[in-house]
C-alpha cells in the first residue's frame, strides 16, 4: 500500500477490533455494522456489501491485499455498495445468521464471508473468498461487483425474488425441532461413524484438511470409559500422538496451530487460536488420566506454558489468537533452514535436531501455489523420541536433555524474529474455555500455578466484564469493555466456574455459575421449544434469532449448557437444571440423529445423562493431608461422570451446605477426611480410605 493510501482512513479507525483496525486504511469506504450504514444504503438505494472475518485469518488477509487495498476495486465497491466490515469474533450473532445463509446458498462456508444484502439486512448473494481477477474457478471482484450493480439497477424484481426465497429458507432452517429424547442408539451411531472415518495411519477423521475437533476426542474417551471399547481409546491415542509429533504442533514455542492442510498433520495453517489450546489441553489431560502416557502429560504442560507465557495479559485475561503470517508470509516465523540451525546449535545438537525433526537441506515445506521446495523446514517428528534415541544408540534421558538444550537455543533465536500479529482482545467465551482447561490441568497435573492463572482470569471476567445491570459483556480491549454477551459467553464461563470450583472448592465460583444460569434462563431460554438462543431477548433484531446445537471448531453453547446443567443438577440437587438440560436435548434431537458426529459435545453430555453418575462429597479440612490425598486419588483416574464437592467442617467461609442442604449432615469420621459416595442415586457407607473410595467409583 502506498503512503498516500496509508495516510487515509475510513470509519473503522475508531473501532477497537484488531480486525477492523487492519482495514482502517483501505480505500474501501468501510462502515462498522450499525444504523448509519443501513440508513445511507436506504437513502442512496444501494445494496450492502458485508464482509466478515477475523484478524488472524490468512485468506482474509489475501482478499484484503488483492482487492480491498486496490484503489480500482475499492472505487467499484464504493460506487456500487455501502460496505460494512464485521469481526466475527466480536459479533458471532451476525456471523451465525449470514454463515447459515452462505451454507444454504452455496453448500459450504468459511472466512472471509462475503454477503450482499438489502438495506433491511436481507441477503441475496453469498460466498467466501473472491480473487481480484477471475481465477481458481471463482469470479473475480471486479467482475462480481459490476454484475451485482447491473442486476440491482436493471432487474430489481429478480433481487426481490431471491431475497424472499432466502428469507423463507432461513426461517425454515431456524425452527427445526422434534422434541424427542435421545437414547444410546445415537451414541453408538456416532461411534460407528467416527470409526468408519478414522485414519488408522495418521489419526484424525476424514481426508485433508484435518482439524483437531478435540470435543470429538472427549466423546470417544467417554464412550470408551462407559463401554470399555478399546478401539475408541485407540482412536484418541493415535490422533493425539500424531498431532503432537506433526508440524501442526509448535515444537519450539509450544501450542497448536489451527489445522493441518494435509492428512499427516505435517503442513499446518499456522495461526494459533486460544480456543484450540483450551480444548486440546482438556483432551490431553483426560487422555493422560485414561492412559498414563507421559507424552500426553508433557504436551498438556507445554500448552499451559505457551498460554501463560504468550497469551496472558497482566490483569489475568487471555488473548484471542496469533496470526499465521509475519512479514506478509504465512508460517515464516515458524520455519527453519538447515543453515540457520547449523549456525545456532552445536554439532551434536544439530545432528539430533535433524534426526528428530526430519530437517532436510532442501527443506520439507513446499510453496502452496507451485509445489516447489523452499529450503525451509517445518519441524516435525516421524516417531516418538524413545525410538529415535534407540536408533541413535543413546540413553533416552541423554537424548531428551540434549534435545531440550537445542530447543531452548532455537527458541531464544526465534524470539529475535519479527513475530506474527497478536489479536490482543479478550473474549469472555474463549476465556471461559481456558479457565475450564487450566482448572482441569491443575487437578490432573498437580500444578497450582494453573489454578492461580484460572482464578485470576475468572476474577477479571467477574469484576471487569460486567455491564451496569450485572450482565456479562463479550469483549475487552485497550482498556475498553463492550458488546453485550452471547450464549457462548455465559455457557463457557459457567463451565469454567464449575471446573474452578471442583479444583479449589471456592464457593464464589459455583455461586457465580448459578447466577449466570439465572440470567441465561431469563434472557436466552426458548421456553416453547427448549434450548437457548444465541442472543438475549433484548438484542438487536436480525433476520432470524439463531439457536445452534452444532459443534464446530468449538462446542456450541447449547451443548456445553446441557453438560453444565446436568452437572449442576447433581451438585445442587435442583431438578430444574435437569429439566432444562433435557429441553436442550429435545430441541436438537432431529439434527443429532441426522448427523451425530457433528454433535459430539452434546453427545458427551448425553452420556452424562444416560450413564451412571457418581456424586462425591468429602468432609474434612481442605488443606489437610488426608483431604488432599482423597482429592489426589480422584484426580488420578479418568472418571468423567462424577461431581465432587467438599464440606469443610468448622469453616466459617461459605460452603456447599449453603446450596445443598443435606451436606450439613456430612462430617468427618474420627477427625479424618471422609468420602460420601453415591452412584446413580444409591449411596454407599462413608469411608476414610481413598483406596476404598476409588474402588467404589471405578467399579461403576
Amino acid at each position: 500500500m502506498d503512503r498516500e493510501h496509508k495516510e487515509r482512513t475510513n470509519r473503522l479507525i475508531n473501532e477497537k477490533s484488531p480486525y477492523l483496525l487492519q482495514h482502517a486504511y483501505n480505500p474501501v469506504d468501510w462502515y462498522p455494522w450499525g444504523e448509519e450504514a443501513f440508513g445511507i444504503a436506504r437513502r442512496d438505494n444501494k445494496p450492502v456489501f458485508l464482509s466478515i472475518g477475523y484478524s488472524t485469518c490468512h485468506w482474509c488477509h489475501v482478499m484484503a491485499h488483492e482487492s480491498f487495498e486496490d484503489p480500482e476495486v475499492a472505487w467499484l465497491m464504493n460506487d456500487a455498495f455501502v460496505c460494512i466490515k464485521v469481526d466475527r469474533e466480536e459479533r458471532p450473532d451476525i456471523d451465525s445468521v449470514y454463515m447459515n445463509v452462505c451454507q444454504l446458498m452455496t453448500g459450504s462456508g468459511g472466512w472471509p464471508l462475503t454477503i450482499v444484502m438489502t438495506a433491511d439486512k436481507r441477503p441475496f448473494f453469498a460466498g467466501t473468498y473472491f480473487p481480484k481477477e477471475s481465477r481458481y474457478g471463482r469470479i473475480g471482484m471486479r467482475e462480481l461487483v459490476s454484475r451485482i450493480k447491473e442486476t440491482w439497477l436493471s432487474e430489481p424484481a429478480k433481487i426481490t425474488e431471491s431475497v424472499e426465497k432466502i428469507s423463507a429458507a432461513l426461517r425454515d432452517f431456524s425452527v427445526r425441532a422434534t422434541r424427542d429424547e435421545l437414547d444410546e442408539t445415537v451414541l453408538n451411531a456416532c461411534y460407528d461413524d467416527l470409526r468408519e472415518r478414522f485414519d488408522p495411519v495418521h489419526g484424525g477423521f476424514g481426508a485433508k484438511p484435518k482439524f483437531p475437533t478435540p470435543h470429538t476426542l472427549l466423546f470417544l474417551l467417554r464412550i470408551w470409559r462407559h463401554g470399555k471399547l478399546t478401539h475408541a481409546l485407540g482412536m484418541v491415542e493415535k490422533t493425539l500422538l500424531h498431532m503432537r509429533m506433526g508440524g501442526v504442533y509448535d515444537h519450539i514455542g509450544y501450542g497448536f496451530h489451527r489445522y493441518s492442510t494435509d492428512e499427516e498433520w505435517l503442513l499446518p495453517h499456522f495461526e494459533k487460536m486460544l480456543y484450540d489450546q483450551a480444548m486440546l489441553l482438556i483432551a490431553y489431560c483426560e487422555a493422560y488420566q485414561a492412559t498414563k502416557n507421559e507424552t500426553f502429560r508433557n504436551t498438556a504442560a507445554e500448552i499451559c506454558a505457551y498460554v501463560l507465557q504468550d497469551m496472558t495479559m497482566d490483569s489475568g485475561g487471555f488473548y484471542s489468537a496469533e496470526d499465521a503470517d509475519s512479514e506478509g508470509v504465512e508460517g515464516k516465523f515458524y520455519l527453519w533452514s538447515q543453515e540457520e540451525i547449523l549456525g545456532i546449535l552445536t554439532d551434536d545438537e544439530t545432528e539430533l535436531i535433524r534426526k528428530v525433526f526430519s530437517v532436510k537441506p532442501s527443506g520439507n515445506y513446499h510453496e502452496e501455489a507451485t509445489g516447489e521446495e523452499t529450503g525451509s523446514n517445518i519441524l516435525h517428528m516421524k516417531r516418538p523420541l524413545p525410538e529415535d534415541a534407540a536408533e541413535l544408540g543413546m540413553p533416552y534421558e541423554t537424548c531428551e536433555a540434549l534435545l531440550n538444550s537445542a530447543k531452548e537455543k532455537l527458541f531464544a533465536s526465534r524470539k529475535e524474529r519479527i513475530h506474527p500479529h497478536k489479536d490482543d482482545k479478550i473474549l469472555t467465551d474463549w476465556n471461559g474455555l481456558m479457565i475450564a482447561a487450566l482448572s482441569v490441568a491443575a487437578r490432573v497435573l498437580g500444578d497450582g500455578s494453573y489454578q492461580e492463572a484460572a482464578e485470576k482470569a475468572a476474577k477479571f471476567i467477574m469484576h471487569t466484564m460486567r455491564a451496569h445491570d450485572g450482565r456479562l459483556l463479550h469483549r475487552y480491549r485497550d482498556g475498553e469493555k463492550g458488546i453485550d454477551a452471547y450464549l457462548d459467553d455465559y455457557a463457557f464461563m459457567i463451565w469454567g466456574c464449575i471446573e474452578l470450583y471442583e479444583t479449589g472448592f471456592d464457593m464464589h465460583f459455583l455461586e457465580f455459575a448459578l447466577d449466570l444460569c439465572e440470567t441465561l434462563n431469563s434472557r436466552f431460554l426458548d421456553p416453547e421449544n427448549g434450548g437457548y438462543f444465541l442472543t438475549p431477548d433484548d438484542a438487536e433484531r436480525l433476520p432470524v434469532r439463531t439457536k445452534e446445537g452444532y459443534d464446530g471448531a468449538i462446542p456450541s453453547g447449547n451443548s456445553v449448557m446441557m453438560y453444565n446443567l446436568l452437572r449442576l443438577s447433581r451438585m445442587t440437587g435442583n431438578p430444574h437444571y435437569y429439566d432444562l438440560a433435557l429441553g436442550i436435548e429435545k430441541a436438537f434431537s432431529e439434527g443429532v440423529r441426522e448427523s451425530p458426529a457433528a454433535h459430539t459435545m452434546l453427545l458427551a453430555a448425553l452420556g452424562f445423562r444416560l450413564w451412571p453418575v457418581s456424586e462425591v462429597v468429602i468432609a474434612g479440612d481442605l488443606k489437610g493431608g488426608d483431604t488432599q490425598a482423597m482429592l489426589s486419588a480422584l484426580n488420578s483416574e479418568f472418571i468423567p461422570n462424577k461431581v465432587v464437592s467438599v464440606r469443610e467442617a468448622g469453616s466459617r467461609a461459605p460452603g456447599i451446605e449453603g446450596i445443598v442442604g443435606f451436606a450439613l449432615n456430612l462430617s468427618p469420621h474420627e477427625q479424618q477426611a471422609t468420602a460420601y459416595v453415591c452412584i446413580n442415586r444409591s449411596c454407599h457407607p462413608p469411608t476414610t480410605d481413598p483406596v476404598k473410595m476409588m474402588e467404589l467409583l471405578t467399579a461403576s
